[in-house]
C-alpha cells in the first residue's frame, strides 16, 4: 500500500476533509476543511473525489517523504514547491518520485495550504470523516515527524491544464452578515459600530474561531444567556465585547448571544486571512 511519511510537520498540519455533517444535535461539530474551495480544487488536480483527505498546513506549510510514485498538488495559501530540493509548482498536479520529498515552505500569504495525493489520506474514519478536530479531539491528531500515512487508490487521472485560477488571500476582510437571533441584546450604537467600524483579525484565531481586535459592542441586556446552538458562522460576543466568527471546529452550543450569521461562502477567505487583517462586516438582509 502506498503512503507518506511525514518528514517535517510545521506548525499545524492536520487531515481535513468535508468533515462530519448532521451530527451537531450529538455535540459534534462539522470540523474540515476551513478553506472548502481550495480542499476541492487540491482534489481535483490530482483526481480525487471532493470528499477525499488532504493535509491542511498552516503557515510554515509540511514536508512529506513519498513511499511510493504518487502524484500531489498544493493550492490555497501560496507557498513555495520542492521535491528534493528543486522547485516544483504550486497550484498544479506534480509527479512526486518513490522516495522523494515534498516540501511545502512558509505561505508568502495567507494561513492555509492543502496538500492532496493522488487516492487521498486513507487514515481510518471517524462518525464518518477522516476529518481532524481540534475541539472535540476527533479523528486524527495533529501530524507529527515521523506519522505514515497510507493513501488510498487513484479514483481518476491527474487534470490536465496549463494554469488554475485561485483567490488571492485578502488583503481586507469583508464579511456579509445576516443579523439576529440576538441583535436585540445590543444597543442601536453597538449595532451601528458593527456594520461601520474597522475590526482587525487577532491573533488568537484558530480552527475554532476567527477572533477580532477593535471596538467593544455594548449590551442593551446584561443578563445571562442559557446555553443555545450555534452555528457555523455564527458571530459570538463574549463578555470583551470583541465579536468572534466560529469557524469549522466551532462548538455546537454557546451562552454568549449571537448578533448575527457570515454565510458559509465567505469563511474561506476568513480561513486565509492573517493576523492584523483589515476585517469589516457589511450587514445584508
Amino acid at each position: 500500500m502506498n503512503a507518506i511519511e511525514v518528514v517535517r510537520a510545521g506548525a499545524l498540519t492536520t487531515i481535513q476533509d468535508l468533515g462530519r455533517r448532521g451530527l451537531a444535535h450529538l455535540g459534534v461539530p462539522r470540523s474540515g476543511a476551513l478553506d472548502g474551495p481550495a480542499h476541492r480544487l487540491a482534489n481535483r488536480l490530482v483526481g480525487n473525489p471532493p470528499d477525499a483527505a488532504t493535509l491542511e498546513t498552516t503557515l510554515t506549510g509540511v514536508a512529506v517523504r513519498a513511499q511510493a510514485p504518487v502524484v500531489a498538488a498544493v493550492t490555497g495559501a501560496p507557498a513555495p514547491v520542492r521535491i528534493d530540493g528543486r522547485p516544483a509548482p504550486w497550484g498544479l498536479p506534480v509527479p512526486v518520485p518513490a522516495g522523494a520529498v515534498l516540501d511545502v515552505g512558509t505561505a508568502t500569504h495567507g494561513v492555509r495550504s492543502y496538500v492532496a495525493f493522488a487516492g487521498g489520506i486513507a487514515v481510518a474514519p471517524v462518525l464518518g470523516s477522516r476529518a481532524t478536530d481540534l475541539l472535540a479531539g476527533l479523528g486524527p491528531p495533529p501530524l507529527s515527524a515521523g506519522d505514515v500515512l497510507p493513501l488510498g487508490t487513484p479514483a481518476a487521472p491527474p487534470a490536465l491544464v496549463d494554469v488554475v485560477p485561485q483567490p488571492a488571500p485578502p488583503d481586507e476582510l469583508v464579511l456579509r452578515l445576516r443579523l439576529g437571533p440576538r441583535e436585540d441584546w445590543f444597543t442601536p450604537e453597538a449595532l451601528r459600530v458593527l456594520a461601520r467600524a474597522r475590526f482587525t483579525v487577532a491573533s488568537a484565531s484558530n480552527r475554532i474561531a476567527l477572533r477580532t481586535e477593535g471596538p467593544a459592542l455594548t449590551r442593551a441586556i446584561d443578563a445571562e444567556l442559557p446555553s443555545e446552538g450555534v452555528v457555523l458562522g455564527a458571530v459570538q460576543v463574549p463578555t470583551d465585547g470583541r465579536p468572534l466568527i466560529f469557524l469549522a471546529d466551532h462548538p455546537t452550543t454557546g451562552g454568549y448571544p449571537v448578533v448575527g450569521v457570515v454565510p458559509e461562502a465567505d469563511l474561506a477567505a476568513a480561513a486565509q486571512a492573517r493576523p492584523g487583517t483589515p476585517l469589516r462586516f457589511h450587514v445584508v438582509g
